[in-house]
């Protein structure tokens, strides 16, 4: 793997309907495809692992705990123009956890995937 990637790992329930969700409406290319199982998809310097519940990085700990989609932590994707990126996903039919939320440093939404693990597109303040 090129040292420049940042890998992270999200479980997912649907690695074909991830794959066409990252790669269709956020600019993803496709970097490996083992169907079912697992899939990797860049953008930048991000490698994004897929993990399908037939893959390694799907199995139950040793404790017994389950691997699942969701939770708070998530990947950050800068867009130029919240708003607009906003409209065109929501066009597309896709769901947000909130509205956009203005801070100090900037302007950010939290998007779900297909499987429910969340991406905050964040537009820095100009």
């Amino acid at each position: 793997m090129p040292e420049e990637f940042v890998s992270v790992r999200y479980i997912v329930e649907d690695v074909p309907a991830s794959v066409e969700f990252y790669t269709t409406l956020l600019g993803f290319t496709l970097q490996q495809d083992a169907g079912a199982a697992f899939a990797s998809v860049t953008r930048g310097n991000l490698r994004l692992l897929l993990s399908g519940e037939a893959s390694s990085g799907a199995r139950a700990m040793p404790d017994g705990r389950q691997p699942i989609p969701g939770g708070w932590n998530r990947i950050l994707l800068l867009v130029s123009d919240i708003n607009v990126e906003v409209e065109r996903l929501r066009k597309a039919g896709l769901s947000f956890r909130n509205e956009v939320l203005k801070g100090v440093g900037g302007s950010q939404i939290l998007l779900d995937d297909p499987s429910g693990n969340p991406i905050e597109l964040f537009e820095p303040a100009h």
